[in-house]
């Protein structure tokens, strides 16, 4: 079997390396010329995964043709607000043969989709999936035991998916909650950056555990406003992606609010991010799927209000604080 992964990143680096360990014809696409060179030449990414050598069987390409070529399932890891545009770049080259799974976790800003529906309206294909949980790339480009989910409206597909991605460290679950994953591994990256404020001002682990709970409760009020199942929140898409991002030394997203909390500017911290910290969009383009369908999410608010509005954080956290009591 062939398969395409699009996106040398950590995370598409960590995916095809996985996947070409297993024995499979796995080609990464790099957009980048230095990265490329770097990869052909050392066979570690280091820019995004540093100090992992990578299988010898994986190759590596800059030639989208080359990549899809006879390839049944491409694995799409690059940034949503990147998606459309890399959809684009590669269109021309797709086949209803091509099975996509997608990585990236966000809402795009412009038109408030998720990656699902990025990939129908530009590609016009059926056989999607995405895969999502708590997983740190390194970790698992370290062989250290993780577990995700593969959804898929397709039952049949997620399942074949399930038996191609899974490794004895890397366990495996299907859904078919397309939805409800996508939207708690986009959700769940706002409440981590809400953490990392929280952490960065030091308002200690009673906050951030009142944070992750809370958070999930809006995501999940979200969810059910859009039809999503429930109990999807509650798993590893869910609840053990949201804890793992709030509380992991290697979160991005917690990194931004850390930063955030001990007074540093927004630009400043885009600046010297290495790789992109999805949270950020995601709290302008949550906060507005939220006003659309009239859901009370006040701690992404908060964070857009941080994010967006300039507001000093630990205002905004005692804010939230001083709301109307109610019913858990």
């Amino acid at each position: 079997m062939k398969i395409c992964a699009i996106g040398g990143g950590s995370w598409g680096t960590a995916l095809a390396n996985l996947l070409a360990k297993k024995n499979y014809d796995v080609s990464l696409y790099v957009r980048s010329k230095k990265l490329l060179g770097i990869l052909n030449e050392k066979r570690i990414n280091e820019i995004y995964l540093p100090r992992v050598r990578l299988c010898p069987q994986l190759k590596f390409t800059s030639s989208v043709d080359e990549c899809l070529s006879q390839a049944e399932i491409v694995v799409l890891a690059v940034p949503v607000q990147f998606l459309r545009e890399t959809l684009l770049r590669i269109k021309d080259h797709v086949t209803k043969r091509h099975i996509f799974v997608n990585c990236g976790k966000g809402i795009e800003k412009q038109t408030l989709y998720l990656p699902s529906d990025i990939v129908k309206e530009i590609l016009n294909v059926e056989n999607f999936a995405q895969l999502s949980g708590p997983n740190f790339a390194l970790e698992v480009a370290m062989e250290l035991p993780t577990a995700t989910v593969i959804a898929s409206y397709d039952m049949n597909l997620a399942t074949e998916l399930q038996h191609i991605f899974f490794t004895p460290y890397f366990r495996t679950y299907t859904s078919n909650d397309v939805l409800g994953v996508q939207l708690a591994g986009a959700l769940k990256n706002v409440v981590a950056i809400a953490c990392g404020i929280s952490d960065g001002l030091n308002l200690g682990e009673n906050a951030r555990a009142a944070l992750i709970t809370r958070g999930l409760v809006e995501i999940k009020r979200l969810g059910k406003r859009l039809n999503a199942k429930e109990e999807t929140f509650m798993g590893l898409s869910g609840a053990g992606d949201l804890i793992l991002t709030c509380t992991g030394k290697l979160s991005r997203n917690r990194e931004v609010g850390l930063r955030l909390g001990r007074g540093e500017k927004l630009s400043h911290i885009i600046q010297n991010l290495i790789m992109v910290a999805e949270g950020i969009d995601t709290a302008k383009s949550a906060t507005k799927l939220a006003k659309r369908y009239n859901v009370d999410m006040p701690i992404t608010f908060a964070v857009y209000d941080i994010l967006y509005q300039d507001k000093k954080p630990f205002q905004v956290l005692s804010e939230l604080m001083r709301r109307p009591l109610k019913k858990e």
